[in-house]
C-alpha cells in the first residue's frame, strides 16, 4: 500500500524549507504594493501604474511602461516584477487551440500550464505546486513526487502570461480574453491552501488589483483534503470545487488516491455536499476512466447511487497514459456504458474533451521528459 501523503508540504524531506522566489507584486494586495513602492522613495501611485500594466495591459517590459519616468522604470519593474517563470518549452496542437508551456522556476523546479481555446471561451490550467505529494499511481506528477509549493505570484503569473498569449490573437477562433482558470495542473491545490486562496483573490480582483475574472469561472481541484474543503467553504468565494474521486469504493480508492486512507469516500463526499450547500455551486466529480481498474458497470451503479439527487456533475476523463505506465484508458464502449448507467441514475455526466495527447498533455509528462532529457542546470529558455 502506498504511504500516506503529508498535508503540510513546504519543508523538504530533510526538514529544510525550500527557497521561495523573490517577492512580486502579485504576492501583495494593492496597499502592500504601495508600501513597497514608498520604501523605494517613489510616490504610492506608482504601484497602481505598474499593477495596471501587469494585470490590465498584460505588459511586463519596462520600456513599454511609458507613463513611468524613464529613470525609474527599470528599478520599479525589477522590484515589483521580478522574473518568476522562464519558458523552457512551448508546444501547440489542435490547430493551435491547445498550448502547453513548461516553465523553469528560480530554483530549477519545473511546472506546467496549459491554454485551451474554445469558440466561446479561453481557459488556462495552472499548477499550484512543483510536483505533487499525493502519490496517485496513475498520475505522472504524483509519481514524480513533491518539490515545493509555489508562491502566490508563481501561480498567478502562469495565468497572466497565458492571458497575454490569448490577447495576442494566437489562439485562432477563440475570444482574445482569458475567461476561465482551472487549478488542475501540477500539485494538490488545497495542500498549498493559503497561497492558492491568495492567488484566487488576485485573479478575481478588478484591475489594477488583479486580473478581473469571475469567481464562477474558477475551478479548484482536490483529491479530497476534507479540512481544507470545509475551510474553503468559509472563504466567501463562489469558485467551483472539483473533487478527484476516481473510485466510488474505499478499497480501490485507497490504492488510486492514497489520501483516502485518511479520509474515506463518505467523509470526502459529505464535505463536498456541505461545500455545495454553503456556496450554491455545483460540485464537479472528476473520474479518470482506467481500463479494467475502475470502469466496471457495478462501479458506475455505485457511483450513481452515491451522487443521485446531489448538486453535482460528473466529468469522466479518458486517461492519458504516461510512458511505461501499466495504466491505460478504458475502451470507448466501456466508457459509453459507464455514462449510460450514471445518466440512468439521474446524474449529469459528460466525457471530458481530450486535448494535447500529442504534446504530452497529461500533467507532469512534459516536466518528466525535460528532467530525463537534460540537466536542469543546463536548460535554456
Amino acid at each position: 500500500m502506498t504511504s500516506l501523503p503529508l498535508i503540510s508540504v513546504d519543508p523538504d524531506a530533510r526538514g529544510r524549507r525550500p527557497a521561495m522566489p523573490p517577492r512580486h507584486l502579485a504576492d501583495l494586495d494593492l496597499p502592500g504594493r504601495q508600501a513597497l513602492v514608498t520604501e523605494l522613495g517613489e510616490p504610492a501611485f506608482r504601484a497602481k501604474q505598474v499593477s495596471n500594466h501587469y494585470f490590465g495591459r498584460l505588459v511586463r517590459d519596462p520600456e513599454r511602461m511609458t507613463d513611468l519616468p524613464a529613470a525609474t522604470r527599470e528599478r520599479l519593474a525589477g522590484t515589483l516584477l521580478p522574473t518568476l517563470l522562464t519558458p523552457v518549452r512551448e508546444l501547440a496542437c489542435d490547430d493551435g487551440a491547445t498550448r502547453k508551456a513548461l516553465w523553469r522556476l528560480h530554483d530549477g523546479s519545473l511546472v506546467e500550464s496549459v491554454l485551451m481555446g474554445y469558440p466561446d471561451r479561453v481557459t488556462v490550467c495552472i499548477s499550484s505546486q512543483a510536483g505533487c505529494g499525493m502519490a496517485c499511481p496513475f498520475c505522472a506528477t504524483g509519481q514524480a513526487g513533491l518539490t515545493r509549493n509555489l508562491s502566490t505570484a508563481e501561480i498567478v503569473d502562469q495565468a497572466v502570461y497565458l492571458a497575454g498569449v490569448a490577447a495576442s490573437g494566437a489562439v485562432v477562433g477563440s475570444p482574445p480574453r482569458l475567461s476561465h482558470v482551472v487549478f488542475m495542473g501540477m500539485g494538490e491545490p488545497l495542500a498549498n491552501y493559503a497561497r492558492v486562496v491568495a492567488a484566487i483573490r488576485r485573479l478575481v480582483a478588478p484591475s489594477p488589483e488583479g486580473l478581473g475574472l469571475s469567481q464562477r469561472h474558477i475551478t479548484v481541484s482536490t483529491v479530497g483534503l476534507v479540512p481544507a474543503i470545509r475551510r474553503l467553504a468559509s472563504e466567501d468565494l463562489s469558485v467551483t470545487l472539483a473533487l478527484s474521486l476516481h473510485a466510488p469504493d474505499d478499497e480501490l480508492r485507497d490504492e488510486l488516491v492514497p489520501v483516502n486512507q485518511r479520509w474515506k469516500v463518505s467523509e470526502v463526499l459529505d464535505a463536498a455536499w456541505d461545500y455545495a450547500a454553503t456556496t450554491g455551486r455545483r460540485v464537479s466529480i472528476e473520474y479518470a476512466m482506467i481500463k479494467d481498474v475502475n470502469d466496471q458497470p457495478w462501479r458506475a451503479d455505485l457511483l450513481g447511487r452515491l451522487l443521485a439527487g446531489k448538486l453535482t456533475h460528473v466529468n469522466l476523463i479518458p486517461l492519458n497514459p504516461t510512458p511505461g505506465s501499466r495504466w491505460d484508458a478504458s475502451p470507448k464502449p466501456v466508457e459509453r456504458e459507464f455514462v449510460r448507467r450514471l445518466r440512468d441514475a439521474g446524474v449529469s455526466t459528460t466525457v471530458r474533451d481530450t486535448r494535447g495527447r500529442e504534446i504530452d498533455g497529461a500533467c507532469g509528462q512534459l516536466a518528466a521528459a525535460e528532467d530525463t532529457d537534460s540537466d536542469p542546470r543546463a536548460a535554456t529558455a
